[in-house]
């Protein structure tokens, strides 16, 4: 025994002093690494910048039709899932649906400039879905080589909706433009304008858009007592994409999904929204209770949307507005709720999942998983 330990310390002496060796020569790498944080960084900003600030995801993309969600939520904070805000392109033209908290932001990081926004849809006007819009044509205005304010569709009161932006922005319109000047903030192209249109009935479209190849339709969804509120269905190169809007499950959606290749559909979980009420009750707040009761009567469950999709037949479903926020491991299973052993062709949509759909194709690629 103690001739096996001599030849031990014989042995891990070396051993011992090589690790104090590579472990002071690491501290002392990782020393003068932080003494050079700033010149390091400067170096990286250097090499990352242009091609951060020239990414320009639209051009880079097929011809076809392609949807990337820039909010993948609703009202409720979430890591994963900003307001609603659905980017659309077809061809070389980038589109909006809603455009909600942090979703123009998002743009930004998906690549897709936000000077190149032609217009946004709007489905309704509750908050979450509109609250974006004032930085997204602050954006564009500031980034962008237009002429002319954004345009913002949507059904009758559209117009209040946009004047009051451009109430709210009046000011710092002036700022902008006396700081920066004509040439790169013209007063022209400042702020939102109206695209209104006549909500349809049940049964019918109503064509709001149309150039470039892309038309699209507007749908009446049933979102009561929020009235009016549509859903859209774009069609590029013999590629069809229908966004549901903010409503319960419909017979109307159902049948101007048909054969569509993505369903893009708002979804809530009764079962997780209800142990929300529970826990809301439970620490004494009964507004809060009282909300929980109340919104499943106006939104689809996500097995309500596999019904509707599984119905109309489309390619592929594509869940956004999740409520509520997913944010615990094994909580997409509780919230989907046996929604696949419906229609299995199923995605749950987070910040940044994108899908392409290329033009006289079949084909229904998933392009990005998350941000």
């Amino acid at each position: 025994r103690s001739t096996r330990n001599t030849l031990r310390c014989r042995v891990e002496g070396p051993l011992m002093n090589k690790f104090s060796i590579f472990l002071t020569v690491l501290i002392g790498i990782a020393a003068v690494g932080y003494s050079q944080r700033a010149p390091i960084a400067e170096r990286l900003m250097t090499t990352v910048l242009p091609a951060r600030m020239g990414a320009d995801q639209v051009a880079a993309l097929d011809n076809g039709l392609h949807v990337a969600l820039c909010g993948a939520g609703g009202p409720m904070p979430a890591p994963r899932a900003s307001g609603p805000c659905i980017a659309i392109v077809a061809g070389d033209q980038l589109f909006l649906v809603d455009s909600g908290t942090n979703g123009p932001r998002n743009l930004n990081t998906l690549g897709y400039p936000a000077g190149r926004v032609r217009g946004v849809f709007l489905s309704h006007f509750h908050s979450d879905h509109i609250d974006g819009l004032g930085e997204l044509a602050t954006f564009r205005w500031a980034t962008g080589n237009e002429l002319t304010p954004l345009p913002v569709y949507g059904p009758e009161g559209v117009e209040q909706v946009v004047a009051g932006f451009n109430a709210a922005y009046s000011q710092d319109f002036v700022y902008r433009n006396a700081h920066h000047g004509d040439d790169v903030a013209p007063m022209s192209a400042a702020g939102l304008i109206a695209k209104p249109f006549v909500t349809p009935a049940d049964g019918e479209l109503t064509t709001v858009y149309e150039g470039g190849g892309l038309i699209v339709e507007a749908l009446r969804v049933d979102h009561e007592p929020v009235s009016p509120a549509v859903g859209y269905r774009f069609s590029y190169g013999d590629r069809t994409l229908l966004i549901s809007g903010d409503t319960s499950q419909s017979d109307n959606v159902t049948h101007f999904a048909k054969g569509v290749d993505l369903l893009l559909h708002e979804a809530l979980s009764p079962k997780l929204i209800g142990m929300m009420e529970q826990a809301a009750n439970a620490l004494g707040n009964p507004n809060l209770a009282k909300i929980m009761f109340d919104v499943p009567d106006y939104h689809a469950s996500p097995r309500e949307a596999a019904e509707t999709a599984r119905d109309a037949g489309v390619g592929h479903l594509l869940y956004y507005h999740v409520l509520p926020p997913i944010i615990l491991p094994g909580q997409e299973t509780l919230w989907l709720n046996g929604s696949e052993d419906i229609f299995p062709n199923l995605t749950v949509g987070y910040d940044g999942v994108s899908f392409s759909l290329p033009a006289n194709s079949t084909k229904i690629i998933q392009t990005r998983k998350d941000l």
